[in-house]
This record gives C-alpha cells, sequence and structure tokens, in this order.
C-alpha cells in the first residue's frame, strides 16, 4: 500500500518571511568558537587524556567568547567526557583536577604553566 505524504497549503507557504536581500552586519561578525577550525584538528586535544594536552583545551577555551553558553550546553547534554567550555567533564560533572597516570610523586611537582601552545618553559633561577 502506498501512502501519500500531503503537500504544505500555498497558504502556510505565503506566511513564511520574506528573504533578506542585504547581508546584516552583525551576523556577519559574529564570533565562532575558537575551538571550531573547520577541520578538526583541534578535536583530540578536547578528548585526550594527557594533562598538557587538556591544559592546552582549556587555555584555547578560556579566551572564548562563547565559553559560558558552550559549557552549560554540555551540561545540559550530560557531555560523557572531554573539555567543554574550559572545563574538564566526566559523565556530565565537572572534574576540578585530574591527576597523572601511576603512582603519584613521592615529592609534589611544581604546577605547570600551560598556554595554548604548550607548556610555558618557567624562569631559570640564577
Amino acid at each position: 500500500m502506498i501512502t501519500m505524504i500531503p503537500r504544505p497549503s500555498l497558504a502556510a507557504i505565503a506566511l513564511l518571511p520574506d528573504v533578506d536581500d542585504e547581508l546584516d552586519e552583525a551576523v556577519i561578525r559574529t564570533a565562532g568558537p575558537r575551538c571550531a577550525d573547520g577541520n578538526g584538528t583541534l578535536t583530540p586535544l578536547f578528548f585526550s587524556d594527557d594533562l598538557v594536552d587538556i591544559g592546552r583545551a582549556k587555555a584555547i577555551c578560556a579566551k572564548c567568547p562563547l565559553q559560558a553558553n558552550c559549557l552549560s550546553d554540555a551540561m545540559d547534554r550530560e557531555e560523557p567526557w572531554g573539555v567543554w567550555g574550559g572545563e574538564l567533564l566526566l559523565n556530565g560533572r565537572i572534574v576540578t583536577s585530574k591527576r597523572a597516570c601511576g603512582r603519584p610523586p613521592k615529592r609534589p611537582r611544581p604546577p605547570m604553566v600551560i598556554d595554548e601552545m604548550g607548556i610555558v618553559p618557567s624562569e631559570s633561577v640564577a
């Protein structure tokens, strides 16, 4: 048996708004997320287990204009893992600190300073 899909009436089509002929400057200047490069090359950075990669992803998010929106949407979706809006999420919850794999060191290491490009070298003591 063949079912027919009803076509929309012409009255419904007439209610659609007219197409804008002019481009809206505010829409053109809207900044996109800094993590979206169009090729997906940053994706492994945001879903890595390496502490340096996580730090780099957080540094990228820190300068993003959509950081708060990204984090709230990820929390609403209960993202299973990854860096979203500058925070590390695991099972839909924010992880405040993540330690490296393996046995903890006997002497605490100094905290690493990480920017978008990786570990920032510490200044040598002269």
